[in-house]
């Protein structure tokens, strides 16, 4: 496996760990080594979302780039969003959805790296985005202080939900039976079935990252160095515990045959890795624990695990690289392709489901590869 987490100092770092058996091969050691450092974004990274073989960063640059892991080379960059790109998404290894300050969401195909669909989503930014288990709608909220749900099947909008404030995190649980939306330091709990707040939990400080360990237990962490797992059911705290030394930026959980483990990054550097107790009302003890010397931002793990081979990208589906200029171009190309979803609620004819293979993408793919896009920035300087 490998921990991947950017910073603001504009890299993302691997770290490959190795589980290895001490003493009477009861317990585990688990080693983390350095793997790479990739330093592709021109400013501090975002977010990171990971699949069977890529990750992908976004960037307050306005670029997502992606990084193979297979054969650890940079895959080149999408340059379809103005603004910092706030989200992204994987639902499996065919489709990436992003979100960013432009309020759009991109639905992007992960073998071709085309822009499937471009939606106008919401009036200000788009703060967060949580895909259901399903991959038929998804969630998203924005400075416009709305709860949007879509429909991904027909690419449009399904139900918009005006709430009080701005919301900055909302998620799936496993099941989708219910959903997440944290404003500020409150976590209002929904329930699909209804589509209502089913009740609240409050934080000791503003939320900065939640992860759903179970469907019912819910991972919180804040501006703030102590981790808390609630129980959504009856809204009570089960525990918590002293991760970092300073807030916690990002959590990611993940189960092995062995182990349900939960990392932990903070702005503190350190990354960690703890293994959970079936009772969460049991601290988890500390696995192993990585030192950036960085200020976190984001954070993934990229599980070496072998997949269909309908899953895997075709040899085909290697990109061919552009200049950046007609990355440009085929962005400003493809401005009638983004809708205005309020406008137009009637379904579209292009169609963009995640549970199948969409046509006709849209004209707005751009993959721009590392090496050429630096040069167009020097040359660009040069002229200046």
């Amino acid at each position: 496996m490998e921990v991947v987490a950017g910073c603001y100092e504009q890299v993302l770092f691997g770290f490959a760990v190795h589980p290895e058996p001490v003493g009477d091969g009861h317990r585990e050691r688990w080693a983390p080594v350095a793997d790479f450092t990739h330093h592709a974004h021109t400013a501090s990274l975002s977010a990171v979302a990971v699949n069977s073989r890529f990750v992908v960063t976004g960037s307050k640059d306005e670029t997502i780039h992606i990084y193979d892991m297979k054969k650890k080379v940079d895959h080149g960059a999408l340059m379809h969003h103005n603004g910092t790109i706030t989200c992204l998404k994987f639902h499996g290894n065919r489709h990436l959805i992003s979100g960013a300050e432009d309020g759009l969401i991109c639905v992007w195909d992960a073998r071709r790296w085309e822009c499937l669909k471009s939606i106008r989503a919401h009036k200000g930014h788009v703060t967060f985005l949580s895909i259901h288990p399903s991959g038929k709608l998804a969630l998203s909220v924005g400075t416009d202080k709305t709860l949007r749900t879509w429909n991904l099947v027909e690419g449009r909008s399904a139900f918009i939900k005006n709430i009080k404030q701005s919301a900055h995190i909302v998620e799936w649980s496993p099941k989708g039976e219910k959903y997440v939306v944290v404003i500020l330091n409150r976590i209002d709990v929904y329930q699909l079935d209804t589509a209502s707040v089913s009740g609240t939990i409050t934080n000791e400080r503003r939320v900065s990252s939640v992860t759903f360990l179970s469907e019912s237990v819910l991972t919180v962490a804040g501006d703030e160095e102590v981790v808390r797992f609630f129980d959504c059911d009856s809204l009570t705290c089960l525990s918590e515990f002293k991760a970092h030394e300073n807030r916690v930026k990002d959590m990611f959980s993940f189960e092995t045959p062995e182990h349900h483990v939960l990392v932990t990054a903070s702005s503190d550097g350190f990354i960690k890795m703890w293994k959970l107790k079936q009772d969460k009302k049991v601290s988890p003890s500390l696995l192993c624990e990585i030192n950036t010397n960085a200020r976190l931002t984001c954070l993934g793990v990229w599980l070496d695990r072998r997949t269909d081979t309908k899953e895997s990208p075709p040899a085909a589906a290697e990109p061919a690289p552009v200049s950046k200029e007609q990355s440009r171009r085929n962005k400003e190309e493809s401005g009638h392709a983004v809708q205005e979803e309020e406008k137009q609620p009637k379904p579209d004819t292009e169609k963009c489901s995640l549970t199948g293979d969409s046509n006709k993408p849209t004209r707005g793919n751009s993959l721009v590869s590392a090496k050429k896009r630096k040069t167009v920035e020097m040359l660009e300087k040069k002229k200046k």
